[in-house]
């Protein structure tokens, strides 16, 4: 006969008393009679403590533990975007510091017309006017272009710059020194007197005057040979003859970085310009002489035009990465829109240029090829922090499993459980998501609090949803008895198929997307892309899922023939251990995933600066001459401290082919040691033999007359030299192997020196060359003038770059692989990204250690009570240490071997989409041998592994250990508990 309900009046010796949890509920036990007695009745009418103060008394630690995981997990999110902003924002204020003020600065200009009145021409010079139009000016561009005032400069200046007949002004060449003419305002508040008096005018002047007089800069009066007293005559029309300038000063710069002289680099640097054009070259010196402020009108009676400028620099050391679109649009505006119309109003016929534009853009594209990498890093910490979340609410309703469902039995609704399941989660998730927020806010002080506070009140939502969802799903049918799910005999269900099928597709869309689109190459990675890593890792999760079932049955059978207890007691508690298992496989395949992930990223942008620093200097040193290297200065350098050794060669980087129509890089080298350098360098190698000429092309060299060989090596320059009649054999590069062809070819060295060679052998790079445009031949078939070596390549650990320096002296140009690999990162964007991905993986490890814990922490009451009762049936501590750790590896050796294939599916698959090399290099696309590609890192796939396996193992010892420490009786005292 069955028992009756519990709250069934069949015995009136025990007066009906309701449950206060389904009381408070609302609800009533079914089976409860409609008239009760009057204990009932009283009983029923006493209060009865709310659910949340209740549960949080009844268990505390219950409450806090998991709200110190929110309150990290809020503080990591809201982290994210305000260090992520301070990121770009950094990045943004480096290239505008790298900028020249050339570049930043807003300038306006209007020319003065010849076809204008004279007098309205020489009165727009003058200094009111041209601080009346400042004055408009300054009004004219809106934030965020905000004018820095204290640097404004302004004043008349010579368009054109003119040459001068002064015989005691330094001559480079044949072409006459050139000076141009400038009027610039308040010189006297941006300079010092260094020698002699500023510039003054008498009376007022005008186009007509034919003496004014002008200062220049230290730095002019230095390189000019210019001195206080001595005059220059400016060329003017030809009724009026020359304008005559006297020097009466030179000036120092009181902030020789200010805007004021970094606006016109001329007034405080004289520029050394370079003619082009065959022969020898030819230079001369451009100067400025810089006129009294009321001087500006006798500019109009020299030869060249003539025009008022406005340099308007902009404060840039508070802007925002985020006013960057704002600011751009004001620039375009100012250029050619709205803001135009405005300036010539304040200025008739003026017009604007400025190139900061062109450094925003550049800031913009890096930024854009960096944050798609960022946005993935983010993606994968996310996804772990959150299935940390959702695992932790899980094994609470795990925990609390015969608790609610003993609730559910006695007659409370799915929506009542639910609510007060939330109330008791929201109690203590928010307040921890406030704090973890208010700590990411003084810890990453002035970014924007909204993105911040959206992120924190996301892990707010999650924390508070994890349990009242999974206690929903698991009790939304009422049960009196829970059924087992074991784990070897678990069956998805038709809907799980269904959703595992689905996110299959998504993850193969992912994949296919990323590869065809690619991420850091300019192309913002949309939210499927950037979750591709971690959906491949969810994919992989499930399968290891589905498939350890299966492997736990395969492993059972052979351990249940095993002599010993202890194997097939772990493996018959793994199998039985409840489920689910997706979430803990997920909490660690996922940080396994991102870490190999996101370590073979950090290992693939180091090689490929590493590569490329490679490239460009050859070996670990590179020192070149234009002429041939001294033999004692080459002697002294490979003697130096830490050089292993040395490889010479003679380069011709201007050699022509025989039409004369194409230049390409000749490397004379030493078969035997250019060969071994160039395999211990993975830079173009091939065997030594291939390279060298046989004994007739050698001694040819030095016995050939110029007129043997060929019949077309008479084209050779009149001094030149043939390397005898022997074709050579060459190594060269695909572009050079297409323009020479299969049969021989005829080269012209630079000096003179002629050359037939064949190409044998085609390799993409090379030591001597960084370029991949080059040839290589046997330095010994050449002439004994024409091989003398001007390179040398030294190899050695970590040459010092100032000792080679001092002894190759200042006409060599040194290269050290050391201070060539420090360049390529120059930006806070590209050590942001690092930064970034170095944190990702820390967080996903953090993480991963909390869901393995957590995991073990659920099943450490149950384990401690086995351990018990085993031990009193004779069960030693080692069988025991062994038992715990053999029953813990079952789960978390495939999820360790399964983040493996994880993190190596991904990399592979997803290389093929990934660009490093703006994250990488200094020059996006710019590297010799390619961009810098994504491959997998051994160590990141290994060492995660390893170290789940390892904290597996410790926490499966240290809870051995503990539980022998407390010792059996105390744990079958409290075993009633559980």
């Amino acid at each position: 006969m069955p028992l009756p309900p519990p709250d069934r009046p069949d015995r009136p010796d025990r007066p009906h008393r309701p449950d206060p949890e389904v009381t408070e509920m609302g609800s009533a036990s079914p089976a409860a009679p409609a008239a009760s007695t009057a204990p009932a009745a009283s009983a029923a009418s006493s209060p009865v403590a709310p659910w949340v103060r209740t549960r949080l008394r009844a268990a505390p630690s219950a409450a806090w533990l998991p709200a110190l995981l929110v309150v990290l997990t809020s503080f990591l999110a809201a982290v994210l975007p305000l260090a992520l902003d301070r990121h770009e924002t950094s990045g943004l204020r480096h290239s505008l510091a790298r900028a020249r003020d050339t570049e930043t600065v807003l300038n306006v200009h209007a020319l003065s017309h010849r076809n204008q009145p004279q007098a309205d021409r020489e009165a727009a010079l003058r200094p009111g006017a041209l601080r009346a139009r400042l004055d408009a000016l300054l009004s004219v561009p809106g934030a965020p272009f905000v004018t820095d005032r204290g640097q404004v400069s302004y004043g008349v200046a010579a368009g054109d710059s003119l040459p001068v007949g002064e015989e005691w002004i330094p001559r480079l060449g044949a072409a006459p020194p050139q000076i141009t003419l400038v009027a610039p305002q308040d010189l006297a508040g941006h300079s010092r007197i260094a020698e002699g008096r500023l510039p003054r005018s008498t009376g007022t002047v005008t186009a007509a005057v034919r003496e004014v007089e002008a200062a220049v800069s230290r730095e002019t009066a230095e390189k000019m040979n210019i001195d206080v007293g001595r005059t220059v005559a400016v060329p003017g029309p030809p009724d009026r003859g020359p304008l005559v300038v006297r020097i009466t000063g030179v000036l120092s710069p009181v902030d020789p970085d200010g805007a004021y002289w970094s606006a016109r680099p001329l007034l405080r640097t004289p520029a050394l310009t370079r003619i082009p054009g065959p022969g020898d070259p030819n230079a001369y010196w451009l100067g400025a002489l810089l006129l009294a402020p009321d001087a500006g009108p006798a500019i109009l009676g020299t030869n060249a035009p003539v025009s008022a400028y406005w340099n308007l620099p902009p404060r840039l050391d508070g802007l925002k990465a985020r006013q960057v679109p704002a600011l751009r649009a004001e620039i375009a505006s100012l250029e050619s829109g709205p803001g135009l119309n405005r300036v010539r109003e304040a200025v008739p016929l003026s017009g604007t240029e400025t190139e900061l534009d062109t450094v925003l853009t550049d800031h913009t594209r890096l930024r854009d090829a960096v944050a798609p990498l960022i946005t993935v890093a983010a993606a994968g910490a996310g996804t772990v922090a959150a299935v940390v979340m959702l695992l932790t609410g899980g094994l609470a309703a795990a925990r609390r499993r015969t608790e609610l469902t003993l609730v559910r039995a006695r007659g409370a609704s799915l929506p009542a459980l639910t609510g007060r399941l939330l109330a008791e989660t929201a109690v203590a998730a928010v307040p921890a998501a406030a704090l973890g927020l208010a700590a990411a806010l003084l810890v990453v002080p002035g970014g924007r609090w909204g993105p911040a506070a959206l992120a924190a009140g996301a892990v707010a939502v999650v924390a508070s949803l994890a349990l009242p969802l999974r206690a929903a799903v698991t009790h939304r049918t009422v049960r009196v008895h829970a059924p087992r799910e074991d784990a070897a005999s678990a069956r998805p269900s038709r809907r799980r198929t269904v959703a595992e099928l689905t996110l299959l597709v998504l993850a193969a869309a992912a994949v296919e997307a990323l590869r065809r689109r690619g991420i850091a190459g300019g192309t913002a990675a949309d939210p499927l892309t950037a979750l591709a890593p971690v959906l491949i890792a969810v994919i992989t999760a499930l399968a290891v899922a589905r498939l350890l079932p299966a492997l736990l049955r395969l492993a059972a059978r052979p351990a249940g023939r095993l002599r010993g207890l202890v194997g097939h007691l772990a493996l018959a508690r793994a199998g039985r251990a409840p489920g689910p298992a997706v979430l803990p496989l997920l909490a660690l395949l996922v940080p396994l995933a991102t870490a190999a992930f996101g370590g073979s990223v950090l290992a693939g942008v180091e090689q490929a600066r590493q590569d490329s620093a490679l490239r460009e200097v050859g070996a670990d040193a590179r020192v070149e001459t234009v002429d041939p290297l001294p033999g004692p200065v080459a002697e002294r350098l490979r003697g130096l401290p830490g050089m292993r050794g040395s490889t010479s060669a003679a380069v011709f980087h201007k050699s022509d082919t025989e039409d004369g129509r194409r230049s390409l890089s000749v490397a004379a080298v030493d078969p035997e040691p250019y060969a071994a350098l160039a395999a211990r360098s993975g830079l173009g190698a091939f065997p030594a033999s291939a390279l060298e000429a046989d004994a007739a092309s050698r001694s040819g060299a030095d016995s050939v007359p110029p007129d043997s060989g060929r019949a077309d090596s008479g084209r050779a320059d009149s001094g030149g030299t043939e390397a005898g009649g022997a074709v050579l054999p060459a190594v060269a590069s695909p572009s050079v192997a297409d323009l020479l062809g299969d049969g021989p070819a005829l080269l012209r060295l630079t000096g003179g020196t002629t050359v037939t060679v064949r190409v044998v052998a085609v390799r993409d790079l090379t030591p001597a060359v960084a370029g991949s445009h080059f040839l290589l031949v046997d330095r010994s078939a050449l002439p004994a003038k024409a091989a003398r070596p001007n390179l040398l390549l030294l190899s050695g650990e970590r040459p010092d770059g100032d000792r080679i320096r001092e002894v190759a002296g200042e006409a060599a140009t040194v290269l050290v692989r050391t201070e060539r690999l420090a360049l390529h990162v120059d930006s806070p964007l590209q050590t942001g990204a690092e930064r970034f991905w170095t944190a990702a993986v820390l967080t996903g490890a953090l993480y991963a250690a909390l869901a393995l814990v957590l995991t073990q922490l659920r099943a450490a009451p149950e384990r401690a009570a086995l351990l018990a009762r085993l031990r009193t049936m004779g069960l030693t501590r080692r069988q025991g240490r062994r038992l715990l750790v053999l029953e813990s590896l079952p789960q978390a050796l495939p999820a360790a071997l399964g983040g493996v294939l994880a993190g190596w599916a991904t990399v592979r698959l997803l290389a093929p989409g990934v660009d490093l090399t703006a994250v990488a290099l200094r020059v996006s696309g710019t590297t010799p041998g390619g961009a810098a590609r994504l491959t997998p890192d051994l160590p990141s796939l290994l060492l995660p592994m390893a170290a789940v396996l390892l904290l597996t193992v410790g926490i499966a010892a240290v809870q051995a250990w503990w539980t022998g420490r407390r010792g059996s009786v105390a744990e079958l005292r409290v075993g009633d508990q559980r």
